[in-house]
């Protein structure tokens, strides 16, 4: 593990943010094409101000974001160049941190994303149900987790 830092996003962060973001899609999400990936993108400014978005910077560059709405992890995206160093964990670990389990933390993952899954089990999370199409009614399976207590 290397020295790294966890704070709140900044709205400057937002060019950044996407870069991660896009970059880890592609490495992780063969499933989508590239009018999805064109979709999806158009949400992330939208995760400003709606939702916790903290980052975690390595030498000064955001490398990941994790952004929460109460105990539910909406997204947690890492550099691909950096995936299996443990930002993910830490990421995870500073929001789990702040705000304990209570209600018991959740999460939903892309069923074609076996990584992600392996992850978060990992972590911890089991799965409670499965959905067919995703939050945006698309035909992107979603398997819901929570976090064993």
């Amino acid at each position: 593990m290397f020295p790294a830092s966890i704070r709140a996003a900044l709205a400057a962060d937002e060019p950044r943010i996407t870069d991660v973001w896009e970059a880890a899609v592609r490495a992780t999400h063969d499933f989508l094409a590239e009018d999805d990936i064109v979709f999806f993108r158009s949400f992330l400014p939208q995760i400003f101000g709606r939702l916790n978005v903290r980052v975690i910077e390595c030498a000064g560059q955001v490398e990941g974001f994790i952004a929460t709405n109460a105990h539910h992890v909406e997204a947690l995206f890492v550099n691909p160049a950096l995936h299996g160093q443990g930002l993910g964990r830490r990421l995870l670990d500073e929001v789990i941190a702040e705000a304990p389990s209570r209600p018991a933390w959740t999460t939903d993952v892309n069923e074609q994303n076996p990584r992600a899954l392996r992850f978060y089990r990992r972590y911890g999370f089991v799965e409670i149900g499965r959905s067919e199409l995703d939050g945006s009614g698309r035909p992107f399976p979603l398997l819901h987790l929570v976090l064993r207590a």
